[in-house]
Parts: C-alpha cells; structure tokens; sequence
C-alpha cells in the first residue's frame, strides 16, 4: 500500500518547486519530508523527483502518484459527503475561484442566500484571473471556478454556460456613441485605452482579435484590477473592454454605455461555472453550482443586450 503521507509529501514538493518551500508550506522539517520520498522511491524502485535549475521536478512516474493522490481525495471527499447528505448533515466546505469581474454578481445576493441556506457549509472565495484559476482547478486547490473567456481545456468542465459579449465600454457623450455600426478595433486609434494584464480572459480575447486584424492596440494604461477600468472610463479618461453585466450598475445609472463590437469572437465569449474534468464533485458543490446557476444574473441567462435583441426579433 501507498504511503499517504508521502504522497501528499511529493504533491507539496510538485506544488512547490522545491523541497524547502514544501517543507515550510508544510510545516515540517525538509529533512523529514527528503527521508518519505526517499523511502517511496525505494519501495517503487522508481525516481520521482529530479533537480531543475535549482529547484524539484517531477518524472512521469511522480506526475502519475500525484494524480493518482488527487483522485484518491477526490474520491474521499466525494464519499464522505454523500455520507453526511444520507445523514441529514449539511457540512463541508466548497472552494471557489473567481474573477473580479463576477464579484459584484456574486456577493449580491447569490451567495448570502447560499450561506443562510446551507448554514454549515463554508464557503472560500479565491480572486483569480483565468489561467490561474484553471491552474487552481487542476491542483485541486478550489473545488469550483467562474470563468469569463476561458481557453478550451480538456481537463475542464463546463456546468452552467451563458453567452456574455466582451464590448467596448466608454463613458456618456464619447465620439463612438456616434457610430451607427458595431466599433471595430481600428475605431479606437486616437483613444486612450485601459487593458487587463494578459493572464485575464479579457486581454486575451482582445489580443486574439487584434493579432487576425493586425491591429496593434496602444493602452495607456494596464491593470489587473476590474475597479480600476470601471473608473478609468467613469471618469471619462478613455476606454475599455467588458462584458456588459460586469458594469450594468454604472449603466443604469448613466454612468458608462457599452458598445458591441464587430467581431463573432468578441461577441460570443462565454462565461461558465466549471470544474475538474473526472472529480467527482461533493454535495456542496453539486448544490452551490445549482444555486449560483439560479442566482447570478451572469448565470441565468445571457447578455441582457442579446435578450433584449431577440425580443425585438420575435
């Protein structure tokens, strides 16, 4: 049998890169953790760890313990769960990872209705942009993510999915108010323009844009923070790119308009609740994954301006 505290051992040391930093992560000396892999490598007769550029990689037989270590807690805390759901006990925890641009949606009310809900379940809420909340998924940090855009991902998958089109964002009264056609990006020459790093789905969507255009974008300004762009075009600086829900506050108030865009991809980027493709998910994700479906406006149905187009169709 598998020692189980070597394996999460030699997950630490994956995790981190490094004996040391797992070993301080841990809360355990570094030598005791060297002497469990050790003695794991032994009783396999396999190497699972190799020295690169100063820190710890893993062969492909410890990338193989390592996922077999996940499944292995997936599968126990899935079981454990089902056991207090059979007993009547609401208990546990879900992990979430979520973009910034969701926040508003969510703390709203979503998740206060989930909490008084389910009174003994906790809830962690992760700020992340897309790539590192699909790395969080796939290191079984968070049991949950809500993605804006996200890059297609065998290993991920999609619950609840919404069509939310990534648009211009410009304050009242701005010269492209003027246009009587969908803003292309070569519109923008000339204004100033606030953009999310690139780890964010938003930049990416925008750069995949402007690179089949060839379009290269000047932004004035660069930040990994939603608020910032919010009040970058409130202030009537210049302009940016979201999804119309993430600002629909500030519209109604009159605040920002939001202009679509002239291109497929732009408008058909998704927003989803997702999970680790294979993990089986516990009954308290399972019920925060149906009540946030329900109870964030980015869930339940798609862009209010789509909405609002098909009515006019029908």
């Amino acid at each position: 049998m598998l020692n189980q505290r070597a394996l999460a051992y030699l997950n630490e040391v994956i995790r981190q890169g490094s004996l040391r930093r797992a070993a301080a992560r841990l809360g355990v000396d570094a030598s005791a953790i060297s002497r469990q892999l050790k003695a794991l490598e032994e009783n396999l007769a396999v190497r699972l760890c190799e020295r690169h550029g100063g820190g710890m990689r893993p062969t492909e037989a410890g990338r193989l313990l390592v996922k077999h270590f996940h499944a292995q807690r997936s599968a126990q805390e899935a079981v454990l769960s089902q056991l207090m759901a059979i007993q009547g006990l609401a208990r546990g925890e879900v992990r979430i990872a979520v973009g910034e641009g969701f926040i508003a949606d969510l703390i709203t009310a979503p998740l206060g209705g989930f909490m008084s809900a389910f009174a003994g379940i906790d809830v962690e809420i992760r700020m992340a942009g897309v790539n590192e909340a699909m790395s969080l998924l796939k290191d079984m940090e968070v049991d949950l993510a809500l993605l804006y855009a996200p890059p297609v991902d065998p290993l991920i998958l999609a619950h609840v999915e919404t069509r939310q089109p990534l648009d211009l964002i410009v304050p009242p009264g701005h010269a492209l108010t003027e246009l009587t056609r969908p803003v292309r990006l070569r519109d923008l020459e000339g204004a100033p323009l606030a953009l999310m790093d690139n780890p964010f789905g938003m930049r990416q969507m925008v750069n995949m844009v402007a690179h089949q255009e060839r379009v290269h974008l000047d932004a004035r300004l660069h930040t990994n923070s939603v608020a910032v762009l919010k009040n970058f075009v409130r202030s009537g600086i210049g302009v940016t790119f979201m999804p119309e829900l993430t600002v629909s506050d500030e519209i109604q108030r009159g605040e920002i308009l939001a202009l679509p865009m002239a291109y497929p991809i732009m408008n058909g980027a998704r927003a989803q609740i997702v999970s680790l493709e294979g993990r089986e998910l516990t009954v308290a994700a399972k019920a925060c994954v149906e009540h946030l479906r329900q109870g964030m406006r980015f869930f339940r149905g798609d862009a209010p301006r789509l909405a609002r187009n098909q009515h006019a169709l029908s």
